[in-house]
């Protein structure tokens, strides 16, 4: 059954604090029983906690992840017998890189060297019995050549799967709806997180005043807001009905920003509009 979980990067700075432990405890309590795993180190010590907070709390653990070179998360160029064994050792059958190395932004050559490499991981890992995904933001939805960088990406790493985010779908100018249908059969992981508009900080009408028209234009075009889901203006109902229809096995609330409240306050918000929205038997 599809399972509505949390992306535990929003908690890296209490599982600094606490350890995973305490905070995987503090999320079963809050009624979530799934994570995804990203920007959290994977220490022996970690992934020991997080071991046991399988076993004790009935944790799932249905996504780690890793980059290619570069980031917050290991590297499968160099670390992958140990990010495999982190894999297996949590009862994990799925890793998902989340972006792609900043060089592949910037020339087309080093975007299709990102994407033969990861092909390449993609079968490694296969024979692992471990999936491979690719998480977008928005700059996947540039074109070069008539082709969006995601074109690229599923033409030339083919093996590897999708994980849609659809706030970074929404601030690229794709509908994420639209985007859920066109990669339905791909889509086993979707990150749940709302697209609001904020107000005007008061600066930018000091600016005004003042006669910087261009700095009042900066914070114009700068409101664009991470939310807790149902708290900003993206379409809940369709996007995780179309997720489902997609084929999505996991849904992971994240929110790369919480504005000074606490992301357990923003977790249990999220939770408390999806229930109301219906779909409190998926958490």
């Amino acid at each position: 059954m599809p399972t509505i979980g949390v992306q535990m990067m929003m908690l890296k700075n209490h599982v600094e604090d606490v350890g995973p432990h305490e905070v995987l405890r503090r999320l079963s309590e809050s009624g979530f029983s799934a994570v995804e795993v990203s920007q959290i180190a994977m220490t022996p010590e970690n992934v020991a906690e997080m071991v046991r907070a399988r076993d004790e709390l009935g944790i799932d653990f249905g996504a780690l992840s890793a980059g290619m070179g570069g980031g917050p998360n290991e590297s499968l160029l160099d670390d992958f017998d140990k990010i495999v064994a982190d894999t297996k050792a949590l009862g994990a059958s799925r890793l998902r890189i989340g972006m792609m190395p900043y060089p592949a932004m910037a020339s087309h050559e080093a975007l299709l060297e990102f994407c033969g490499r990861a092909e390449k991981v993609s079968a490694r890992l296969a024979d692992e019995g471990i999936t491979l995904y690719y998480h977008n933001h928005h700059v996947e939805f540039a074109r070069r050549g008539g082709s969006t960088l995601l074109d690229v990406i599923r033409a030339e790493a083919p093996t590897m799967r999708l994980e849609i985010d659809v706030h970074w779908v929404q601030r690229g100018g794709r509908d994420p709806g639209r985007t859920l249908q066109q990669y339905a059969g791909l889509v086993d992981l979707v990150h749940l997180k709302d697209y609001r508009i904020g107000e005007l900080d008061p600066s930018a009408f000091d600016a005004l005043a003042d006669g910087d028209r261009a700095g009042f234009m900066r914070s114009f075009t700068d409101v664009v807001q991470f939310a807790e889901v149902g708290e900003g203006n993206l379409d809940w109902a369709e996007i995780i009905d179309q997720s489902l229809d997609s084929g999505a096995e996991y849904l992971f609330i994240e929110q790369d920003q919480q504005y000074g409240r606490d992301p357990y306050d923003c977790l249990r918000t999220s939770r408390e509009n999806l229930v109301a929205l219906g779909y409190g038997h998926l958490i």
